[in-house]
């Protein structure tokens, strides 16, 4: 008889999000749902999935091992957040307060306010805050279901800066259940002290900053703001095309205020992800949909700012493109750490099914960063990342709002989150 570390017994739903990864057009319809099911796990990793008549029958519990009752619980994969902006200092009320009274996003940046002052707290901060302030943002996020979350540096804006956010979440990582995932995004902005100079910070960021992440291992992946103002098509180009020669895998800030081709470029160059595409134009989502590249929509973003505008999700999953989503949490424009908000904002703003948004925080956003293969669904031999929700079935995670449902949270075979409350220990 198999053995078992953890299960979790009599759940009134399990949500599996199995089968091929990615999820495309109708695929993202079928959340593999499981009725009274049971999941079991060993050493971390999923080792049963089904009923528990045949759990009894295949596998028993360890003397010490884990017995979760999971009578009145949904459970669903840990949620997966690919885009976020985790390492940063201070806060942007006041910019927020002016955006209350009419100005854009862009008028603020004209006024010395936007990335820039997030800049100035970043490099101020050391290394030590920006650890703490990376964990009880974690803590927040593990309350909310997600357990592998992506971070970018970009708010140091030169080697000593951007170096010390890389290794901030480094040390993070080490220190927390939440696996971050670390881009390096040194491409965010253009610091004020090359406002004059581009060319001479584009050439930093390849010959000086990137060859130190490359060598301490601080980055999986490398991002770039395309946009009118930051980086053109041809300098986002000349960037990734460095960051690839790197050994990073690339994403770009695409399309988000104006229709620069940011998506077409990420298509082109294979890159991981085109994030944002509130403007994207029609040529760009067929682009995406005929790429292996995934769309990751951020309508946090859209709710935050107050645009009229949303990120064409209908369009993007019609034409058959790789859609995920994540919350973009950083202080200027998505201050949210909550994958379930993001969630139901994709429902009631982007007009996407409950299904489809489970699998983009899922199954599609685990294979934005590469991680598919691991998390991302509730299936023998991925690691045993399962969120339980205090819910009758898995529509009322979307359908009761101004709740946190989250009960328990499993992360990597361990119970980490127990009756909503973190458990810390060794």
């Amino acid at each position: 008889m198999k053995s078992a570390d953890l299960a979790v017994l009599g759940c009134e739903q399990l949500v599996t999000c199995r089968g091929r990864i990615p999820k495309r057009k109708e695929a993202l319809q079928d959340i593999g749902v499981l009725d009274k099911g049971c999941i079991a796990s060993s050493k971390g990793k999923i080792v049963f999935i089904g009923d528990e008549k045949s759990f009894s029958q295949e596998f028993r519990l360890e003397k010490n091992g884990v017995h979760i009752d999971g009578s009145g619980l949904v459970g669903l994969p840990g949620f997966i957040d690919p885009h976020t902006h985790l390492p940063f200092a201070g806060t942007r009320e006041e910019e927020f307060v002016l955006r209350l009274k009419g100005y854009s996003y862009q008028q603020l940046a004209e006024k010395g306010l936007g990335i820039q002052t997030t800049v100035k707290a970043t490099r101020k901060a050391s290394k030590e805050e920006l650890v703490s302030l990376c964990l009880s943002r974690l803590d927040r996020m593990l309350l909310h279901g997600t357990t592998t979350v992506e971070g970018k540096s970009g708010y140091g804006l030169n080697l000593e800066d951007e170096i010390k956010q890389l290794e901030a979440m480094r040390e993070a990582d080490a220190l927390h259940p939440v696996d971050i995932v670390p881009t390096f995004m040194g491409a965010h902005e253009v610091p004020p002290e090359y406002t004059t100079r581009k060319n001479d910070y584009i050439d930093l960021l390849i010959h000086t900053i990137l060859p130190q992440v490359k060598e301490k291992k601080l980055a999986e992946f490398f991002d770039v703001f395309c946009e009118k103002g930051v980086y053109s098509i041809e300098e986002t180009r000349k960037l990734v095309r460095a960051a690839k020669e790197a050994g990073l895998k690339v994403r770009i800030h695409a399309d988000e205020f104006s229709p620069l081709g940011g998506a077409e470029l990420a298509a082109e160059e294979h890159a991981s992800s085109a994030d944002h595409l509130i403007n994207i134009p029609e040529h760009g989502i067929l682009k995406l949909a005929q790429s292996q590249t995934a769309a990751i929509l951020l309508p946090a973003v859209s709710f935050f700012l107050m645009l009229e505008k949303k990120a064409p999700a209908r369009r993007l999953i019609e034409e058959g493109a790789i859609v995920a989503l994540a919350t973009d949490f950083n202080p200027g424009s998505s201050m949210t750490e909550s994958m379930l908000f993001v969630l139901q904002l994709a429902v009631f703003t982007l007009k996407m099914s409950i299904e489809e948004a489970i699998q983009a925080v899922t199954a599609n956003a685990a294979y934005a960063l590469d991680k598919h293969k691991e998390v991302g669904s509730l299936e023998v031999g991925k690691k045993m990342d399962l969120v339980l929700y205090e819910v009758p079935n898995h529509p009322t995670i979307v359908y009761h709002l101004g709740i946190n449902p989250v009960k328990h949270v499993i992360k990597n075979g361990k119970l980490v989150v127990k009756d909503g409350q973190i458990l810390r220990g060794d």
